[in-house]
């Protein structure tokens, strides 16, 4: 069992918000999971089981190093190894827009498990509008790669992403906005919520299969 991490203020903020969103002793498939944060944590002070996917070899070894189950798979073509309803929770953070196929891998999440968590970094956020109409490319903490030499294929705004939810037969249970630091702001939250399209630099989607 992995003996680090147990402390849930030591993760990275956005995961912190994650872990809050899982109930104790639940089946966890985190998909990119880097280095197994969340699930040390989760594992060892949640008591939950838990399966972590990542392909690059620091992070693998990293994970492994914490004593988190981990598989090697490819996202985009490699999901149909899980079976139906296979865990309670699918965790999918800042990964869907480094995917090839983003229809393929959340259609094979809502199969594999019947509550999804998903984060995405929100282009239609305020900073990043600002860079385009100084006529540069956004950056931010969550964007922090040259047009260059990013590993993100797509950007999305919050907008276009619950329709692309919705296209996919999934119902958002839940939205959380996260202010440009990745964090859950504790004052100004309402505003926040209201105008997350335009004041939040990513965002947790709580997900759940329609019908």
């Amino acid at each position: 069992m992995p003996s680090d991490r147990l402390t849930q203020g030591l993760l990275r903020h956005d995961l912190q918000s994650v872990a809050a969103l899982v109930d104790r002793g639940e089946r966890v498939l985190d998909l990119g999971c880097g280095d197994g944060d969340l699930l040390a944590y989760l594992i060892g002070a949640m008591d939950c089981t838990g399966t972590g996917v990542e392909r690059d070899p620091g992070a693998v070894m990293a994970a492994i190093g914490r004593g988190v189950p981990l598989v090697e798979l490819d996202l985009d073509t490699q999901l149909d190894e899980f079976g139906d309803d296979s865990f309670d929770v699918v965790v999918l953070s800042r990964t869907l827009q480094a995917v090839l196929r983003p229809k393929e891998v959340i259609t094979q999440m809502r199969r594999i498990g019947r509550r999804l968590i998903v984060t995405m970094p929100n282009f239609g956020y305020w900073r990043h509008r600002l860079r385009l109409l100084s006529g540069r490319m956004p950056q931010s903490r969550d964007l922090p790669y040259t047009w260059y030499d990013t590993p993100n294929l797509h950007h999305t705004t919050l907008v276009t992403l619950e329709e692309f939810f919705d296209e996919c037969g999934l119902d958002v249970e839940r939205r959380i906005p996260l202010d440009g630091a990745g964090r859950r702001p504790r004052a100004g939250g309402r505003l926040l919520q209201h105008g997350a399209n335009l004041l939040a630099g990513s965002a947790i989607y709580v997900l759940a299969r329609r019908g």
